[in-house]
C-alpha cells in the first residue's frame, strides 16, 4: 500500500502564548514554524488535522471552554474543510475520532508539531507508533515550558532536548522545520 501522509497540530492554543493562562518558552517561534508547515501541506493538498484541548475539569486553570485562551492560535487557525479533533486528554487519540478518521482516509505517515513536547506532543507520537504510523515529529515547532521535580527545576530547553531525544530512538524521527521543508521540496532527492 502507498504512503499517505497528514499533518497533526496539537494544541497550538492561546493559553500557551504570551497572556495566556499557560505561556510556554518559545511558543511564538513553534507557531511560526507550524504555520510553514501548514502552508506546505496546504500547498501540496495533503491533510491537516488540528487537534484542540478541551479541558474539563473544575480545577482547570486554562484551555477553559467558551474562552479565547481555547482558542487555537491565529498562526495555524484551520480552514474550511480541516479537520478539527476536540479531545479533553493529553493522547490525541483518547476517547477522539482521531484513530477512524486516520484510518478512513487511509492515512499511514504522520507529521506531528504542537503543545506541549512532554505532554500531548509525547502521548500522542507515541500512541501513534502504537497504532502503527510512522511518525515524523517537528522538533521546532514544538514547544515546552520549565518543570519541577522534587524540588529540582528543568529548563525548558532541557525538558524539550530530552523528552525529543527520547521520541526519536523508537517513536518517531525528530526534524526541524526547514530540514523538513528541504526534504520535500528536493525533486532529485
Amino acid at each position: 500500500m502507498e504512503s499517505k501522509k497528514a499533518l497533526i497540530i496539537i494544541d497550538i492554543q492561546n493559553d500557551y502564548f504570551e497572556g495566556g493562562a499557560n505561556p510556554l518558552s518559545r511558543s511564538l517561534e513553534a507557531s511560526i514554524n507550524a504555520k510553514m508547515l501548514l502552508k506546505n501541506f496546504r500547498e501540496k493538498s495533503l491533510p491537516v488535522i488540528h487537534v484542540q484541548h478541551f479541558s474539563r475539569g473544575a480545577d482547570s486553570t486554562f484551555f477553559i471552554p467558551n474562552t479565547k485562551g481555547v482558542e487555537i492560535h491565529e498562526n495555524v487557525m484551520p480552514m474550511s474543510g480541516e479537520k478539527v479533533i476536540a479531545k479533553n486528554y493529553p493522547n490525541s487519540f483518547r476517547e477522539t475520532e482521531l484513530l477512524n478518521y486516520l484510518k478512513s482516509n487511509p492515512i499511514t505517515d504522520l507529521v506531528i508539531c504542537g503543545m506541549m513536547t512532554q505532554m500531548c506532543v509525547d502521548a500522542t507520537t507515541r500512541a501513534a507508533k502504537d497504532f502503527g504510523f510512522t511518525c515524523v515529529v517537528i522538533g521546532d515547532a514544538c514547544a515546552t515550558k520549565d518543570l519541577e521535580i522534587q524540588g529540582e527545576n528543568v529548563a525548558a530547553n532541557e525538558v524539550q532536548k530530552s523528552f525529543l531525544a527520547a521520541l526519536n530512538y523508537f517513536y518517531s524521527t525528530v526534524k526541524n522545520t526547514q530540514e523538513y521543508l528541504d526534504e520535500q521540496s528536493c525533486t532529485t532527492c
